[in-house]
């Protein structure tokens, strides 16, 4: 008999026989019928498991615990219960796995710090269920939004020897010996010893890269892992995670905001339409506002301003007695209680800022006629601050270079990203989306350890 998925249960019709097969979340009953709901992972609902006590062995009965792994034949049958509309009546049930009562994930409530110390088994719950689900979906809609509108997929690469943010916290790659490290003459490491003959780390964005797709193939998109080693213990900060990065040629600033606003919106309303049981779920475990939240989103167009309107408007709070952490005026760096309190507090709904100081933003950036901003936008969300950042890239090779060299970077490792601009240099723009900050707005997760399976933090690459 062909196994059907849980998730197909539920919506079929009673009177056949079926196979269903998944881990037991709990049994309850009495000495004449026991209930076992049953999970395989493909709902965040259980089917109810009715095992009359007559055709089967007490003994037997009793390795089916929390946590064990069967398989059931039976006929599906109206459900008497509430709850669901279909269960099975067991006919025949198979152990493949027993769980003894040293298995964490006991059926009682768990702390989200205990379930990152047992991520290997935190998929099981109803949340992290429900959250990878989700994360599966908005992964497939990113592709499904982009091959729409007729980007290519372009696969940058994760080892890279330029730093895209100028940041300089990245992850070096080496196969030298650390006990036992080459140096020249002068004492520095001899990195053309090494394996790729040079210094080489893991890539802090696909952007680069993207924008020389962009300037080929027209539109791209990116979509794969990026790395910071940032020693940043906070909820919203990974040294690994996943980056959206669209570049596009021929787009300006507008432009480049139009499709990320669009972007979003499709993201939200595909989760609406495609995750609602397990978005369900979370508001009313987690989040009871996330429902409305998601929906206004796509109800609003976003608020468009400058940052130095932002700035004025966070300096007019000041006065009015609105208390920051951290210091506003204008040329610094916003902070997330100062994206939040323009999203929140000021026009109550998503915000894209542009404009920004030079100073403050990256080499790359298109730079204004006032000789003192650039042409970034960033789009700045409820509850999470900042959720993408993007810019019209600056197409001038005069201007690129003259910019390179204000900010003491190297040029000689950014050559064939400067003939980009040497030979058939176009206008173009792009962005980034972090994705686990945006599956922190889909599920209403405070944490941003809670959205990826497997967390990468400092002092934390267990599992």
């Amino acid at each position: 008999m062909e196994r059907l998925k849980v998730a197909l249960l539920l919506k079929s019709e009673p009177g056949k026989k079926v196979l269903a097969k998944g881990w037991v979340r709990t049994k309850r009953g009495n000495k004449n019928v026991s209930f076992i709901a049953l999970n395989d992972g493909s709902t965040i609902n259980n089917i109810q498991i009715v095992c009359d006590a007559s055709k089967f062995d007490e003994e037997f009965m009793k390795q089916i615990t929390t946590g064990a792994c069967i398989g059931v034949e039976g006929d599906l049958v109206a459900s008497m219960g509430s709850g669901q509309a279909v269960e099975i009546q067991a006919g025949k049930i198979e152990i493949y796995g027993v769980a003894d009562s040293t298995y964490p994930l006991q059926k009682k409530g768990h702390s989200m710090e205990f379930l990152r110390e047992i991520a290997h088994l935190r998929p099981r719950t109803n949340t992290f269920g429900a959250v990878l689900r989700i994360r599966h979906a908005m992964a497939f809609a990113i592709h499904n939004f982009f091959n729409s509108k007729g980007f290519c997929y372009l696969h940058t690469p994760l080892i890279t020897a330029s730093d895209c943010e100028g940041a300089g916290e990245m992850f070096q790659v080496t196969t030298m010996d650390l006990n036992n490290i080459p140096r020249t003459e002068d004492g520095a490491i001899d990195f053309g010893s090494d394996f790729f003959g040079r210094q080489t780390s893991l890539t802090v964005s696909g952007q680069l890269e993207g924008e020389l797709g962009a300037t080929a193939l027209g539109e791209i998109y990116t979509f794969g892992p990026t790395f910071r080693a940032e020693n940043s213990n906070t909820p919203r900060h990974l040294a690994e995670f996943w980056m959206i990065e669209p570049e596009m040629a021929f787009y300006d600033i507008k432009d480049n905001m139009d499709l990320a606003e669009e972007f979003i919106k499709y993201l939200v309303n595909y989760a609406l339409e495609n995750c609602l049981d397990d978005i369900t779920f979370l508001n009313n475990m987690f989040d009871n506002e996330l429902i409305d939240r998601l929906r206004g989103v796509l109800k609003e167009d976003f608020v468009r301003l400058s940052y130095t309107e932002g700035i004025e408007i966070l300096e007019q709070a000041k006065k009015d007695g609105v208390k920051f952490e951290f210091p506003v005026g204008w040329g610094t760096d916003l902070q997330s209680e100062h994206e939040r309190y323009l999203v929140e507090k000021h026009f109550k709904k998503p915000v894209i800022l542009t404009d920004y100081p030079k100073d403050i933003k990256a080499f790359y950036m298109k730079q204004n006629e006032d000789g003192k901003t650039v042409r970034a936008m960033d789009v700045l969300f409820p509850k999470i601050g900042e959720i993408i950042g993007g810019s019209q890239r600056e197409e001038s090779y005069e201007k690129l270079t003259q910019r390179i060299e204000e900010l003491g970077m190297d040029t000689r490792g950014l050559w064939w990203y400067l003939d980009t601009r040497r030979w058939g240099s176009a206008p173009h723009s792009g962005f980034g989306l972090g994705f686990e900050r945006l599956l922190m707005f889909v599920t209403g997760m405070s944490n941003i350890r809670d959205v990826i399976p497997f967390p990468r933090t400092p002092n934390n690459a267990e599992f």
